[in-house]
């Protein structure tokens, strides 16, 4: 069982910058492939990013490449998400989610709450 709380979020201007965060817990997250999706109003939930249980791979969207960068500290049980030149359109609640297999197409089992991101214009 892996539990998931996201933070980090808030309201900033278009073109500002957010650092969201994700603690996991359990003693296996490095065996998680992570990922990072969003939810506007009224929308789908959308795939934003993904990383490799160690990191050496990431996989982001085409919409936030060049702008939003994936990491994690799998000493600290945690994963990021820093979002540059942010745009209200991303105006969404943001979730992080755990999930096993290759991370091109993991199956994701666990979820977090959300935290949610506010882009003024």
């Amino acid at each position: 069982q892996v539990q998931l709380v996201e933070s980090g979020g808030g309201l900033v201007q278009a073109g500002g910058s957010l650092r969201l965060s994700c603690a996991a817990s359990g003693r296996t997250f490095s065996g998680y492939v992570m990922g990072w999706f969003r939810q506007a109003p009224g929308k789908e939930r959308e795939f934003v990013a993904a990383i490799s249980t160690s990191g050496g791979s990431t996989v982001l969207a085409a919409s936030v490449k060049g702008r939003f960068t994936i990491s994690r500290d799998n000493a600290k049980n945690t994963v990021y998400l820093q979002m540059n030149s942010l745009k209200p359109e991303e105006t969404a609640v943001y979730y992080c989610a755990a999930g096993r297999g290759s991370i091109s197409r993991p199956t994701y089992d666990y979820w977090g709450q959300g935290t949610q991101v506010t882009v003024s214009s």
